[in-house]
């Protein structure tokens, strides 16, 4: 029996526990007609219009070591510009630098090479600047309807949703073994049947993960894609 069902009592139970005692008196029985009483059950929950954003990923291991790096380099470049003004020789290696880029052409492999790496690296960080990560977690939808709820927000992790999609796939009969990969927008279903005909199955698990990825609640409801097929001989 499943907590949202209740079983009405039988027997002697229906029979009030005073003979005196009337089994509903007057005010209750006009209200019964009227708009039903509270008795503290959750009333259904409704969608809300408008579909969360992904949540954004803080990039502490990028941004620690961008930090780091620009800490080690401006610190030794302030050194040697303070050693030169108080009258001591620059750096070996910030002379032979400074001596490579005025004398070195711009068509030569080594300055194209730095200026790709350079580039690489400044477009790894815009892409980390402008996109929101955390591709494992999942935004769900936002309910109305419920008091405090509207800052709220709910994330189901990708490995989670698999796991429960694949124990809903173990369910249909025939199917021996399956997989699951759930994306942002696909939902991928692979599962080997060891008997009954591949399109009742196909069909069998359509209905079933059809169902279960619209109970899993999430923002964007993703396409369902089943392949079936029979597990290999040897």
């Amino acid at each position: 029996m499943s907590a949202n069902t209740w079983r009405h009592p039988t027997g002697d139970s229906d029979l009030p526990s005073d003979p005196g005692e009337s089994a509903s008196d007057p005010g209750e029985a006009a209200s019964s007609t009227g708009e039903p009483p509270d008795t503290g059950a959750t009333a259904p929950v409704r969608e809300s219009g408008k579909s969360p954003h992904r949540f954004w990923s803080e990039r502490r291991i990028p941004a620690a070591v961008v930090a780091l790096l620009s800490v080690a380099a401006t610190g030794l470049l302030l050194y040697d510009v303070v050693s030169v003004r108080a009258g001591r020789p620059g750096m070996r290696w910030r002379r032979r630098l400074a001596d490579e880029l005025a004398t070195r052409p711009l068509d030569d492999i080594w300055v194209i090479v730095g200026a790709a790496v350079a580039m690489a690296l400044g477009l790894w960080l815009f892409l980390l600047a402008v996109t929101p990560g955390l591709r494992r977690l999942l935004p769900m939808r936002q309910p109305t309807g419920i008091r405090g709820t509207g800052e709220v927000r709910a994330g189901l992790d990708r490995r989670a949703a698999a796991l429960l999609l694949r124990d809903r796939a173990m369910r249909v009969s025939g199917v021996e073994s399956a997989r699951v990969d759930v994306g942002r927008r696909k939902v991928k279903a692979h599962a080997q049947s060891h008997f009954r005909d591949l399109d009742e199955v196909r069909a069998d698990l359509d209905a079933t993960l059809g169902e279960a990825v619209t109970t899993l609640g999430l923002s964007r409801q993703p396409t369902l894609s089943v392949r079936v097929r029979r597990p290999k001989k040897g």
